[in-house]
């Protein structure tokens, strides 16, 4: 685990035994970081950029790790964040411009047929899915 994340809720003295991310952690979590703003995708939608686990997997690495990196850009199929979430994600949906149903005012969920990213910088050249620079927090690393 990257000692500048934290889980939130976690003991402040847990200490982790190794100083990296689990490799599907660090997969996840570099699409995550190439979503643009006012984009999003779901969980499904980066298991499949993968090419392996599952919308649930996905879900519980963001559970995870997730609270460093733009959380609000990936939803549930539907369009919409976990419980607890939905007033943060919608203040940083509408600040971003993401395309809401029933538009910015009314809109509490995400317009996946128009917000949806459609992952071609997650992909390097051969196809493959780049992670990114996943060595520093994302408030130092540099914007691609």
């Amino acid at each position: 685990m990257n000692p500048a994340r934290s889980r939130p809720g976690a003991n402040p003295d847990y200490q982790p035994s190794s100083l990296e991310l689990p490799e599907s952690a660090e997969a996840v979590l570099g699409i995550v970081d190439k979503i643009p703003a006012g984009k999003v995708l779901s969980y499904g939608d980066i298991a499949e950029l993968l090419g392996s686990g599952s919308a649930r997997q996905v879900g519980s690495v963001m559970s995870r790790y997730g609270s460093s990196v733009t959380w609000w850009r990936v939803t549930r199929a539907s369009g919409e964040v976990p419980g607890g979430l939905q007033d943060e994600a919608l203040a940083h949906w509408r600040a971003e411009g993401t395309a809401l149903v029933r538009g910015m005012v009314a809109g509490r969920r995400v317009d996946m047929t128009r917000a949806r990213w459609d992952g071609g910088q997650a992909r390097g050249r051969t196809g493959q899915i780049t992670q990114g620079n996943r060595t520093q927090p994302p408030s130092v690393r540099s914007s691609e």
